[in-house]
């Protein structure tokens, strides 16, 4: 996740930081800022700031009340309960989630894109498995307990001789049946720039057999959701609850085996190469929709001389092959007020 504040040489750094990236309260860009976040809400947008807030941590807090009588049921049960559960709360902090894809059954590694701490539930809510994250977050008040009671496996950071243990421990998870979470770009990034896959969380794949589940998540407003640099998890928060809509996009490509990536940096390439497409196609998507509606923007009633003139083409157009009075008939039952009504916005 965000990064620490004397990083080893080897670990992944971003260039993305809070002030560049986040619309932080005391941020001095407009740019970063979004219009309806935190930066100047009114009393509205404070008071719904403060109901999210609550019904997000009580969702939470549920949740955490409740582990541990989870454990005595079945596996099915279980990881039914854990959609649900991540599902509402995602949902209770004001962020619509939308799922595209059909995700892989049984044992996978796991691996996205990583742009915030909602990363985690979002994932959750579709692939629920153990999640890998730095050891920092088991320190973490209420959000630490509930990761260490999901069977979290923590990571130190700051070296490397753990490492391999921990490739290990994934292994065996992912031999036994289990599904594996990670975020193999090793930290957060904004949204609108990524890191490189790192390649040892594949070798726990290729070690076990089992084949990999890339995942895209996207977000809009990105600097709302942004969990970059020394963000105080605090910050993030409020940062998340504010803004009328916050939307998320998670787009679950096919999976990957290692029976056409026989080594870990070909199948972390490989798996890179899939999220980045995933963002790419949805980005083209949103530009097509975009080009329909322009397309569609000189029908939008604006003015009386915008009428006039949809009337005169309209007259030029098919006086030709109609009749006066049906031109006059047509101009007249379908007024140019009414199909700006009808357009979607």
């Amino acid at each position: 996740m965000n990064g620490t504040t004397a990083p080893s040489p080897w670990l992944p750094t971003a260039p993305c930081t809070p002030g560049r990236c986040a619309a932080h309260p005391e941020s001095a860009h407009p740019e970063s800022a979004h219009p309806e976040s935190d930066g100047a809400p009114g009393q509205a947008g404070v008071v719904r700031a403060l109901v999210r807030l609550t019904a997000g941590l009580g969702t939470v807090l549920l949740g955490l009340l409740v582990a541990p009588a989870t454990g005595l049921l079945p596996t099915a049960v279980r990881l039914a309960l854990v959609r649900h559960w991540t599902r509402a709360a995602v949902r209770a902090f004001g962020v619509r989630a939308r799922y595209e894809g059909v995700p892989a059954d049984g044992p996978l590694l796991v691996v996205a894109n990583h742009v915030s701490w909602l990363d985690i539930p979002l994932i959750a809510a579709v692939l629920p498995g153990r999640m890998v994250a730095k050891s920092e977050v088991r320190r973490w008040p209420v959000l630490g307990t509930l990761a260490a009671l999901g069977g979290t496996l923590f990571i130190a950071r700051d070296g490397l001789r753990s490492l391999p243990g921990t490739v290990r421990e994934m292994s065996g998870v992912l031999a036994g049946g289990g599904r594996v979470i990670v975020f193999p770009e090793g930290s957060t990034w904004c949204g609108r720039e990524g890191g490189r896959f790192r390649p040892a969380a594949f070798q726990a794949a290729l070690d076990a057999g089992r084949a990999v589940q890339p995942v895209r998540i996207d977000y809009g407003p990105t600097d709302a959701a942004a969990y970059v640099g020394a963000d105080p998890l605090g910050s993030s928060l409020w940062r998340v609850v504010p803004p009328r809509r916050l939307t998320a996009v998670v787009r679950v490509p096919e999976p990957l085996t290692g029976l056409r990536h026989q080594d870990r940096r070909t199948l972390a390439a490989a798996a890179q190469r899939a999220v980045e497409q995933s963002g790419a196609d949805r980005r083209a998507v949103e530009h097509s929709a975009g080009d329909r509606r322009a397309v569609r923007q000189p029908a939008v009633d604006r003015s009386g001389a915008d009428r006039r003139v949809v009337a005169q083409r309209a007259v030029a157009s098919d006086s030709a092959n109609l009749p006066s009075l049906s031109v006059h008939q047509r101009s007249s039952s379908s007024p140019a007020s009414a199909r700006s009504a009808r357009t979607p916005a």
